[in-house]
C-alpha cells in the first residue's frame, strides 16, 4: 500500500509548484527501480498514466473502467507451493509496477473501502490512506495540511 501512496503522491505541490518525480528519466528511473520496477522510459509513461487514472478515481472523477486498457494481457496464474497457494503475475515487463498499482489498488478497495482519499486542502494534490478507526483522516498531513486549514477557519471566525 505504500508503493500505491508514493505513486499517488508522486507530483506534490511544493511551494505553488507541481514537482513530478516521474518526470524526469533519471529521477524517475530511481522511483521506478527503487519500487522494484527497471525505470525504463516505457515503464515510466506507462506510471504516468497508471498515476493519472488512479488518481482521478480516486478523486471520483472517473470509472475503475478507465483501467481497462492498462490491463490488456495481463494474467494472473495460480501455483501450488509447499507454503500453500501463489498467484504468479505473467504481464510484459515494463508493465509490472504498474499492473501491481492497479492490483494493490484493488486490494486496498476490498479490504479498506473508501479509506484512500485525497487531501481534504483544496490547496494540495497528495492522498491519504486512512487507518484510524473512526475513518474521519482528512488531510495528508495534520502537521501541515491540517495546521492550515483550522487556521485558515479561525482567521474566518475571528475577522
Amino acid at each position: 500500500m505504500d508503493a500505491l501512496l508514493d505513486l499517488l503522491n508522486s507530483r506534490p505541490l511544493v511551494n505553488g509548484e507541481e514537482r513530478d518525480a516521474l518526470g524526469d528519466p533519471s529521477e524517475g528511473r530511481r522511483w521506478a527501480q527503487e519500487r522494484g520496477g527497471d525505470g525504463s522510459l516505457a515503464e515510466l509513461a506507462l506510471l504516468r498514466e497508471t498515476r493519472d487514472i488512479l488518481q482521478g478515481i480516486v478523486r471520483g472523477e472517473s470509472s475503475p473502467a478507465t483501467m481497462s486498457p492498462l490491463l490488456e494481457g495481463v494474467h494472473q496464474t495460480p501455483e501450488i507451493t509447499s507454503g500453500g497457494l501463489q498467484w504468479t503475475l505473467k504481464t510484459p515487463p515494463h508493465a509490472r509496477l504498474a499492473v501491481e498499482m492497479v492490483l494493490t489498488w484493488a486490494a486496498t478497495e476490498k479490504q479498506l473501502p473508501g479509506r484512500l482519499r485525497p487531501c481534504a486542502n483544496n490547496e494540495c494534490q497528495l492522498f491519504l490512506l486512512d487507518r484510524s478507526r473512526a475513518n474521519r483522516a482528512r488531510w495528508c498531513s495534520m502537521a501541515v495540511c491540517g495546521n492550515r486549514e483550522k487556521a485558515r477557519r479561525h482567521y474566518e471566525r475571528t475577522r
